[in-house]
């Protein structure tokens, strides 16, 4: 999981020696109430996954969704999406964020999955719970896709 967020976010900024995903945040999402985290297997190889907690009743949060650097733009990221809805088919809306610079990510969530942006986190529009020292800073998309 740390290797595909520290690759896309390479790919944008360059070499970092900085941890993109350091286990405290893959913990601390883990360890969000209501969190369930899932593995992608193809081949008895893990090659992705993802973290889903629930914020409300019939609302959910895509903590994380990844797919193993290498295996990308093989339809994993969209099967795993496809699944996650057929697992929740109470949800009527989704959330999550991504970082201005992700663009295969942003094309992902809104061309591949239906989501919409429906919010952009910066200096003037600050979001609470994103760490300060996240790369990207302040600079974030929030993303809902409703169900119903």
């Amino acid at each position: 999981m740390q290797e595909a967020f520290q690759k896309g976010t390479e790919k944008y900024f360059g070499s970092m020696e900085k941890i993109v995903l350091p286990e405290s945040d893959i913990e601390k999402s883990l360890n969000t109430k209501g969190a369930t985290a899932y593995e992608a297997v193809m081949n008895n190889e893990i090659v992705g996954g993802a973290i889903v907690s629930i914020v409300a009743k019939k609302r959910f949060s895509l903590d994380l969704l990844y797919v193993k650097h290498g295996a990308q733009s093989k339809g994993i990221g969209k099967a795993i999406w496809k699944e996650l809805e057929n697992l929740y088919p109470e949800a009527e809306v989704w959330e999550t964020i991504t970082p201005y610079f992700e663009k295969r990510n942003i094309h992902f969530y809104i061309n591949q999955c239906g989501f919409h942006a429906v919010e952009f986190f910066n200096p003037h529009h600050p979001a609470s719970d994103i760490p300060d020292d996240m790369v990207g800073g302040d600079y974030f998309f929030r993303f809902e896709k409703r169900m119903k």
